[in-house]
């Protein structure tokens, strides 16, 4: 194998090595703007019942008048 060939190679190599590692990246990137929506989503339900909570007792001690 000559020269030529091995750094033809050597740059084919290094390109399937870039796009593998930004797949990766992008794979990584989904998946942490996957937990933050459900996090977000998580946040927005306890929001909701700790107001129902807030409501329940302001309607059982008459301060909802």
């Amino acid at each position: 194998m000559d020269s030529q060939n091995m750094s033809y190679n050597a740059g084919q190599a290094k390109g399937q090595a870039q796009e593998k590692a930004s797949n990766i990246l992008d794979k990584a990137s989904n998946v942490a703007q996957s937990a933050q929506d459900s996090m977000q989503q998580g946040g927005q339900q306890m929001q909701q019942k700790a107001q129902g909570a807030v409501d329940s007792v302001k309607s059982a001690t008459g301060m909802n008048n």
